[in-house]
């Protein structure tokens, strides 16, 4: 059996399927072994001369065919749809758990290698709990049911019989570790091929612009062959240990009937073999039944060889969805986590510093400021400033120093993490939207919400006009990650999905770089009209964006180098006036151009 701690509850679970798919298939095998018997008695009956009665024969035949028809439809529905049920189980733990995990995770673990776990991987442990279940039970019953009759029957030739189970158990118990070790190798391979396909159809237009095509094919087919590789290596393993079982059980075969032959042969002459006192009388109808007994036990002895590949297999793949499933959950509620409440939108850094897991240095170091209820905050710096990484604290992606960072006055380290988020609306700087309706991305935060407020926020967002230029209007599918829309149009749609929130904090993340000058005037002017006694946080690249701001936030190499209106720091920022005086700059060379 498979166990483990996200497996054993499910045995409990579906404990009633379990036992009536056992029973059903125990039922099977019970009067599949009849048929032996049933040839047996028939051989000896014609041999000694006996009438037989056809009319029995034939509804016997029948009882036994249909018996075993209910059987076998009954446990593969018992067995297999259980089996589907745990698979389905499994990824909804999986997935409640992806949403848990914290953005650490997925920097260090690649989608393809996710995906891989949640096909793959699942596969596999369904693959055992339905035929990988059946085939074990069926194996272990079967041998147990077969055994019996064959030792009631003739004890001697029972014995010969008992040579491959015990050479398969022992084989099977020094393969099994082998097997797992070489499955998680093709495991390991495959999750290096599904990343590899997952990244270069996401970067094709790149791709395809460089004119890398050929590059690409031939480093897909150097981790291709190393997939086939690893593969093959695992195919050969377990081929050549279902051909040993194969071998042994086919020599014992040619042994039971060679002796068997023989003992029949001497009862006929009169001259029955003896042995340790014991007459052995073997006719030749218990000969067909023992044979067709033997049989029954190939498939079983067989199967064996296939149930130890099918777990060491499931093992592997149960260990690394264990791993998966056992993942920290460093960003989590804190105890008697306070929720936020009638936000006002005060936001306070406190001598804020914050360094990624994966860093070496602080990206933000001894950061102070607080931005006032309703105010509109503009957020300049170069890149690598420190911008994106004050939004990310502020959405609570990462853990922060506690006493460090309040809304509203309240440590955002003791607040529940969704009423921090509810209070956000956010724009981001990928602008990623997904494969569904323009209207339905709008929508996201409320996918209930009237199509006049869905208009609303797309003309918020100076996006109306485009939508419905398209050719389905608000009900145009956007394509994957937006692909059918613009970079300017896929900002807005952003821009209106976050103003739709209605959040008392909004944050847009280098949001309007993608617009031209007028369209972002506009949406400017939208949000000081409409969201006046909301925060505004908006991180820019220009300064003409944020220089009609209450307050502007300059940011140098993770440092707050100013703080204030446009024309305070134009007085006291040397890199403010520096990034006006570029922006002159440019635009005077952009009209000499003209």
């Amino acid at each position: 059996m498979l166990t483990g701690k996200y497996i054993n509850k499910y045995y409990l679970k579906y404990a009633l399927f379990f036992i009536i798919g056992v029973v059903a298939l125990i039922a099977v095998d019970y009067f599949q072994l009849e048929i032996p018997k049933f040839l047996g008695n028939i051989v000896d009956a014609i041999k000694n001369g006996e009438q037989l009665d056809v009319t029995k024969i034939v509804i016997d035949l029948v009882v036994i065919g249909v018996v075993m028809c209910v059987g076998r439809i009954t446990w593969r529905l018992a067995l297999l749809i259980t089996s589907q049920k745990i698979e389905s189980g499994i990824r909804r733990e999986m997935f409640e758990k992806s949403e848990r995990l914290s953005q650490k995770f997925y920097h260090e673990n690649k989608v393809g290698t996710v995906m891989a776990w949640y096909t793959n991987d699942l596969e596999t442990i369904q693959e055992y709990f339905g035929w990988g279940s059946i085939m074990l039970v069926d194996a272990v019953f079967m041998s147990l049911l077969v055994i019996f009759k064959m030792v009631g029957l003739d004890w001697t030739l029972s014995m010969v019989t008992a040579i491959p189970i015990i050479l398969i158990v022992v084989w099977g118990g020094l393969v099994e570790k082998f097997m797992a070790m070489k499955w998680d190798k093709r495991q390991q391979a495959f999750d290096s091929l599904y990343d590899f396909t997952q990244e270069n159809f996401t970067g094709i237009r790149v791709i395809k612009a460089f004119v890398k095509e050929n590059q690409e094919i031939k480093a897909f087919a150097k981790i291709a062959k190393k997939n086939k590789d690893v593969n093959v290596d695992f195919v050969k393993t377990s081929v050549l240990f279902d051909v040993l079982i194969e071998l042994i059980c086919s020599l014992v075969f040619a042994i039971l009937l060679g002796v068997g032959g023989y003992f029949v042969y001497c009862l006929s002459m009169d001259a029955p073999i003896i042995l340790f006192g014991a007459k052995i009388e073997l006719t030749a109808g218990k000969l067909v039944e023992f044979v067709g007994y033997f049989e029954n036990l190939i498939w079983p002895l067989i199967a064996m060889g296939q149930i130890i590949s099918m777990r060491s297999r499931a093992k592997s793949s149960l260990k690394r969805i264990t791993e998966f499933l056992d993942q920290e959950e460093d960003v989590k509620n804190p105890e008697n986590a306070h929720f936020l409440t009638d936000v006002a939108g005060r936001i306070t850094f406190k001598n804020f510093s914050f360094m990624y897991p994966d860093g070496t240095a602080n990206s933000l170091e001894g950061v102070s400021f607080e931005i006032a209820p309703g105010e509109i905050v503009g957020i300049v710096g170069k890149i690598g400033s420190g911008k994106t990484t004050l939004v990310n604290s502020l959405l609570r992606l990462y853990n922060v120093a506690e006493g460090t960072l309040f809304i509203d006055g309240h440590d955002i380290m003791q607040c529940d993490i969704a009423s921090v988020r509810e209070a956000i609306s956010y724009v981001p700087q990928d602008n990623f939207l997904f494969s569904d309706k323009v209207r339905n991305n709008i929508a996201f935060s409320n996918i209930a919400l009237e199509h006049e407020k869905v208009e609303m926020a797309a003309k918020f967002a100076a996006v109306h006009d485009n939508i419905i230029g398209f050719s389905e209007g608000y009900d145009t599918i956007s394509g994957e990650r937006g692909v059918t829309l613009s970079g300017g149009q896929k900002q807005r749609v952003s821009i209106a999905r976050a103003y739709i929130k209605e959040a008392p904090i909004m944050i847009m993340d280098d949001s309007v770089s993608a617009v031209d000058v007028k369209t972002e005037e506009t949406i400017l002017n939208n949000i000081k009209e409409k969201r006046h006694n909301k925060t505004t946080l908006v991180i820019a690249s220009r300064v003409s964006t944020v220089m009609h701001m209450d307050k502007i936030i300059v940011l140098n190499d993770g440092k707050l180098d100013a703080f204030g209106t446009h024309e305070e720091l134009l007085k006291t920022s040397e890199i403010y006036q520096r990034m006006v005086f570029l922006q002159e700059l440019e635009k005077e060379v952009e009209g000499g151009a003209n």
